[in-house]
C-alpha cells in the first residue's frame, strides 16, 4: 500500500480555532489540551508560560497583567494567520490578566497538526506572535521595591 499525503487529515481543518480567551481566572492546561484534541493530529505542541521569580537580574515578587479591550480580537487574528500558514487541525490560546504570583500560569497555547514538526512550528509562531503583537502589558514588582512595565 502506497502512502500519500492526499488524505483529508493531512490538511488543515475547516474551523481549527477552538479556543481564544483572555481571562481573570486561573488557566487550565487540561482545558487547552482537550480543546485541541483531533483524531487526525499526529502531534500536539503545548506551551505554558509561567510567572518566574526573576527578570533582568532582579527578584520578582509578583506581577499583574492588563490588556487593551482589543486583546482577544488580536489573539484571534494571530491564530487565524497561524492557521493560514500551517496545516492546523486545532488551535487554542488563553492568556491571564490581573494579579499573578510566582508560579502561576500566565499563558497556555496549543496547536494540533498532522505531524510533530508542523505542530512545533505552528505553536512557536503562535506564542511568539502573541507575545509581540497582542496589547497585553506586564507590571512587575521587584523585591527591592522597584517596579517595571513591560510591553507598554
Amino acid at each position: 500500500m502506497a502512502l500519500t499525503n492526499d488524505h483529508p487529515g493531512e490538511r488543515a481543518a475547516e474551523d481549527p480555532v477552538k479556543l481564544i480567551a483572555v481571562r481573570e481566572t486561573p488557566l487550565s492546561v487540561d482545558e487547552v489540551f482537550r480543546a485541541v484534541g483531533d483524531a487526525a493530529a499526529g502531534g500536539i505542541a503545548l506551551f505554558v508560560g509561567t510567572v518566574r521569580n526573576h527578570d533582568g537580574g532582579a527578584d520578582v515578587d509578583a506581577l499583574g497583567y492588563s490588556c487593551h479591550p482589543s486583546a482577544e480580537a488580536e489573539m484571534r487574528r494571530i491564530a487565524e494567520k497561524v492557521v493560514a500558514d500551517h496545516p492546523v487541525r486545532a488551535l487554542a490560546a488563553v492568556h491571564r490578566v490581573g494579579d499573578l504570583r510566582v508560579g502561576d500560569l500566565a499563558v497556555v497555547v496549543a496547536v494540533a497538526c498532522p505531524h510533530r514538526a508542523e505542530a512545533f512550528d505552528a505553536c512557536r509562531k503562535l506564542i511568539d506572535d502573541l507575545k509581540h503583537e497582542v496589547p497585553i502589558w506586564k507590571h512587575q514588582k521587584f523585591s527591592d521595591g522597584t517596579e517595571e512595565w513591560v510591553g507598554a
